[in-house]
């Protein structure tokens, strides 16, 4: 069989498994099979492909069909233009997590031109926000939790693999629990899990039966990380700290009134993805010094 003939079944095979592109997929699988890149796969269209390569991509796209994550099958998925390894111990990074990234970037700008700042982040999976905040940032002291000691083993294995061991601290345990309220940081950021219950049935099946939903549960109505979250968090900021969450679909205006009702923070903002979501949701605690000045 060539390689194009390969190609062509592998494509036909999961688009009558609903695959959504099933030409990417074929392409990328079959460039496994074979040990090629995408380029190198297509100057090979013509000649023949081995028998074994043609068993591997069988076991491949079968794998595909039946729902399973490309990203999985792959090994790998791109974030922050960082190669992850992920596995099913982790949730798949997501492109619009990104954004928490450029907010939490921004807000690092301005206190590493004074000091060292301290960064927790709660949940990290397989590190994805971590690693590129050390990636991005030269000096900092990154603290990365999870509740999951699988998951903690991925993010430091890609940690190592970045090069960025060193600057993060990886700790296993439930949200701010770890820590004591004499621990602060300049920066407390997350991506819990947001999907209500209710959602949780019509993720799609790559999601459903595939991704860790203890990383995607978030209760009844997909709120339960937050209130935790925000009931704790002022204890473990430095005056003037900030909190950087995303959010689900439709979730930000809540979010932000749990942080108003809290109190000890400033008005909290609202920022939007690229698809016009509003994805983040910050805010910056009280600095009890500048208060009293301003009321004096």
């Amino acid at each position: 069989m060539t390689v194009l003939k390969a190609l062509n079944w592998a494509t036909d095979y999961l688009k009558e498994h609903r695959v959504e592109n099933p030409r990417l997929n074929a392409e990328l699988l079959l460039a496994r099979s074979m040990r090629l890149s995408r380029e190198e796969l297509y100057i090979r269209l013509h000649d023949q492909a081995m028998e074994e390569e043609i068993k591997t991509l069988e076991g491949l796209i079968r794998r595909r069909g039946s729902g399973e994550p490309l990203q999985y099958i792959l090994g790998h998925q791109e974030f922050w233009s960082i190669d992850l390894k992920v596995d099913p111990r982790v949730l798949i990074p997501r492109p619009e997590t990104e954004r928490l990234v450029e907010e939490a970037l921004s807000i690092l700008a301005k206190i590493s031109s004074k000091k060292i700042p301290s960064v927790l982040e709660l949940g990290t999976g397989s590190g994805a926000i971590a690693i590129s905040l050390a990636k991005e940032v030269k000096n900092i002291f990154l603290v990365a939790t999870d509740l999951s000691g699988d998951a903690l083993m991925v993010a430091k294995d890609n940690a190592r693999q970045a090069g960025v061991s060193d600057k993060i601290g990886f700790v296993k345990g439930d949200l701010l629990n770890p820590f004591h309220p004499g621990e602060t940081f300049d920066l407390i950021l997350s991506n819990p899990p947001y999907i209500s219950d209710s959602e949780i049935k019509d993720l799609s099946r790559e999601v459903r039966n595939h991704e860790p939903l203890i990383a995607l549960k978030g209760g009844k109505d997909g709120l339960e990380f937050y209130r935790k979250l925000i009931s704790q968090t002022s204890s473990y900021l430095k005056r003037g700290g900030r909190l950087l969450l995303e959010v689900g679909n439709n979730q930000a205006p809540s979010i932000s009134e749990m942080i108003e009702a809290e109190g000890g923070f400033e008005r909290p903002e609202r920022v939007k993805d690229l698809s016009g979501t509003e994805r983040v949701v910050k805010a910056q605690k009280v600095d009890s010094r500048k208060w009293r000045v301003e009321k004096n």
